[in-house]
């Protein structure tokens, strides 16, 4: 035979279908047309054997006509005047008492997609409708979408539609799937096919008897029909019971996407739903199919941001398996991070820790960030892990572990100092420039702690001429000016020898300017840089806790069951592409911005209109306005402040607060409102903006609700520690002391009845008791911060949701 690609085998071709001798022979004739598909399937240019081949599908053999259909709808679109030759073919093939051959011929006359062949299709098309066979009935309705597609300015001829929706009681539940489809496409424009009170139940009622995919269509198209009543929408969603749980992956989504539609209004019941469905995705995530197993894992991340604890018992599920790819793996490790708590975090730590020397070095990155992320609750745990992957000295798992530590006292501040005896040596190993980055941001923030800091800078300095990043330049810079004020004497003579090089030499613009930038604030005086450079040592944005409030689940059921999830990466942002923690930190998550006012370490007098006499209560109606600073350095740990708070109460026990000269406890009462339904998030950042550090706190709508925080004040005569506390328990704490003593069977209601009385009282004021505790005492600076504790609240609680 001639070359495959080469002019002569076309012609070889050619010869062979235009012979008599192999047109007598019915065998050899079909061979023949199979060597042009083929020829044409590799890619060769056979369009010359147009005619030709339109002479082949004159045939009764069913093979051959395929075979000669498929070539011509190939090349119909570069032969328009021949494709005219096939039309009396098809037209006839269309009447052949064999309904494949019907069927065959209206499929491929569809697929011409010529627009001047319309003319000649919309009749066979239309008889096509009306067949007896139900496999040319399934063709003929998706023929009339092609058909509309192939012209989409057409006019609509209301037959044809009204056929269609008749069509939609065809006893073959194919043809019905695909009147929905044909309708949808053909009325896009109208919004698809109407769907009203009869349809649904008929499509309910026959869903079982479709496969797979046409229950899916069936579900999908569902969703725009809206329940008259509550006794017919749960009617509906009995019908709609048996799927939610279906073998089926496909059919199970559609069905929970559809329970989320019709159920907006009734957050229990999806709930419900939500929760059913654990079973089916948890299958899933053990399919033989990678994509199914992925698809699983991004909806349960989903599902999870509503309900936190939906797959906790089965927290082994989400092991990862040696030869799973490493998108599957860290799906896995993201879901285990958000299932961590008290029982298991043993369990989940070792497992993450295997992780962690993976040979996918991605893999191994993100589970050491897994353990980084869980070291929020469980610190010393977590950097007992990340201080022996040092010890490993491999450079990925050092950068991924070094860059994890940055992340952590950012957070946690009060690990610095484990993580700063950690740092000793590892800057040998680290050689990409993010690992660098978070290696002189701890330099420079947390320096004074590392007896090396200097030496460590001094060798970056030395060789920073050869340096190639201008991200690691410009935190070299940081860090040096940063040490520098709390180690001069070590650190002058390189901060003025990497200052000259940097303002001199270096022709990267950004990192020049950021050296000018330094000179001139030097210059200005070392309280001047401090107070630029030594700046909090924590993001506000960022919770104490690992977990996040539940998600409402109106915010992601229309991403159900869509590429949404899939399109979305880790549920936090990865730091991994950033240098300083301060400079690129995350947007806090709020539901609402917060207002500029509390942008201030001065509070001076309350927001104009924020309070007013019927807003406060006696106690703090006239509270003072004396500046004042607070600050959150030195940082307390959540078990210092536990025994602070503790030591306070048994010292004031013992002798009267009034009299007491080294403690002062006070008791007030704010009157807000929104406040208590606030994330936590929100009030954490909301109160770190004015340098209020809270370390606990307890979820929205649950009572009693309680908020533990701490600050110092600065610039009294002497600086003092204010311990204190949120405490809301309830309509019955605002009754004065002997109702309440005469109302004490009364107030003992569960939880349920207790969340139930705070929601109703979501738009009404509230009074939150504030307990105070200061050491030493300092009634002055006392009320000057309930003053600014005051505008945090009535700030928070005049914010719109």
């Amino acid at each position: 035979m001639p070359y495959l690609g080469g002019e002569e085998t076309v012609r070889e071709l050619k010869r062979a279908l235009s012979n008599p001798n192999v047109q007598s022979e019915p065998l050899r004739y079909r061979n023949t047309v199979l060597r042009v598909v083929r020829a044409m399937s590799q890619g060769v240019n056979v369009s010359g054997l147009f005619s030709e081949m339109v002479k082949a599908c004159a045939t009764v053999d069913v093979v051959q006509k395929k075979l000669v259909y498929m070539f011509l709808c190939s090349y119909a679109s570069l032969n328009p005047e021949l494709s005219l030759l096939v039309i009396n073919t098809l037209r006839k093939d269309c009447q052949d008492p064999n309904p494949m051959v019907r069927s065959l011929a209206l499929r491929n006359m569809s697929n011409l997609r010529l627009p001047s062949l319309v003319e000649y299709v919309e009749q066979p098309l239309t008889a096509g409708l009306r067949d007896r066979a139900a496999c040319v009935r399934r063709v003929a309705v998706l023929g009339w979408a092609k058909l509309y597609n192939l012209q989409p300015g057409s006019d609509i001829d209301a037959a044809v539609v009204n056929e269609l929706y008749s069509l939609l009681r065809d006893p073959d539940p194919v043809v019905m799937v695909n009147c929905l489809r044909a309708l949808d496409e053909i009325l896009k424009e109208e919004g698809g096919v109407v769907i009203n009170k009869p349809i649904t139940h008929h499509l309910l009622n026959r869903m079982k008897e479709c496969d797979v995919w046409g229950q899916c269509e069936v579900l999908r198209v569902l969703q725009r029909y809206r329940p008259q009543s509550d006794d017919e929408l749960f009617d509906i969603l009995s019908l709609l019971d048996a799927s939610l749980v279906s073998s089926h992956p496909p059919v199970m989504a559609a069905t929970l996407s559809l329970f989320l539609s019709l159920c907006a209004d009734l957050p229990a019941v999806s709930l419900a739903a939500v929760e059913r469905v654990s079973g089916p995705l948890l299958a899933a995530c053990g399919s033989g199919s990678r994509e199914m197993r992925f698809t699983a894992l991004c909806h349960i991340q989903l599902l999870m941001r509503s309900v936190p604890g939906l797959m906790g018992p089965h927290f082994k599920r989400f092991f990862c398996g040696y030869a799973e790819p490493a998108y599957i793996k860290q799906r896995k490790m993201q879901i285990m991070v958000e299932l961590v708590n008290d029982e298991n975090v043993s369990m989940l730590l070792d497992e993450l820790k295997g992780y962690c020397t993976d040979v996918n070095t991605d893999t191994a990155q993100a589970a050491i960030t897994a353990i980084g992320r869980i070291g929020r609750s469980y610190s010393d745990r977590c950097l007992e892990i990340l201080t022996g992957l040092l010890g490993l000295k491999q450079d990925h798992i050092t950068s991924a572990v070094v860059q994890t530590m940055r992340d952590l006292v950012w957070v946690c501040p009060q690990s610095s100092d484990t993580v700063c005896s950690a740092l000793e040596g590892c800057e040998e190993t680290l050689q990409d420039s993010q690992g660098r980055q978070a290696l002189l941001w701890l330099l420079g923030v947390y320096g004074e702690g590392v007896s090396s800091a200097p030496y460590t800078l001094e060798v970056f300095i030395d060789g920073v001429k050869s340096e190639v990043s201008s991200g690691v330049k410009m935190e070299l810079l940081t860090a040096t000016v940063r040490l520098f004020l709390t180690r001069p004497a070590e650190t002058q003579d390189m901060l003025g020898r990497l200052l000259h090089y940097c303002i001199e030499e270096e022709t990267d613009m950004c990192v020049r300017d950021l050296a000018l930038l330094y000179y001139h604030l030097l210059k200005c005086g070392i309280e001047e840089t401090r107070n630029v450079l030594q700046g909090r040592r924590s993001d506000p944005s960022l919770g104490v806790l690992i977990g996040r409030p539940a998600d409402p689940i109106s915010q992601w059921a229309c991403s159900f069951n869509t590429l949404e999830p899939l399109k979305k990466g880790a549920t936090e942002t990865l730091t991994a592409s950033r240098g300083s923690p301060e400079h690129e930190a995350p947007k806090p998550k709020t539901v609402v911005e917060l207002s500029e006012t509390l942008d201030c370490s001065h509070v001076h007098s309350d927001p104009p209109g924020s309070l007013s006499a019927d807003q406060h209560s006696d106690s703090t109606a006239d509270l003072p306005t004396t500046p004042l600073t607070l600050s959150l350095s030195p940082t307390i740990s959540p078990e210092e402040f536990e025994r602070l708070w503790l030591q306070c109460h048994s010292l004031l026990s013992e002798q009267d607060a009034e009299e007491s000269n080294d403690f002062l406890q006070t008791e007030e009462r704010i009157r807000c409102s929104a406040v208590l339904q606030r994330s936590p998030q929100i009030l954490q950042a909301a109160m770190q903006l004015v340098n209020i550090q809270t370390l606990a706190f307890t979820p929205p709508c649950t009572l009693p609700w309680r908020v533990f925080f701490y600050t110092h004040t600065a610039g009294t005569p002497a600086s003092s520690l204010i311990l204190g506390e949120l405490l809301y328990a309830g309509e019955a704490d605002l009754q004065p002391a002997a109702q309440k003593d005469d109302e004490e069977a009364e107030r003992k209601v569960d939880e349920d009845a207790a969340a139930g009385e705070l929601k109703g009282r979501e738009d009404g004021q509230v009074e939150v008791k504030v307990t105070l505790k200061q050491q030493p005492k300092d009634e002055k600076a006392v009320r000057a911060f309930l003053s600014v504790l005051s505008t945090v609240l009535h700030t928070l609680s005049s914010e719109k949701a």
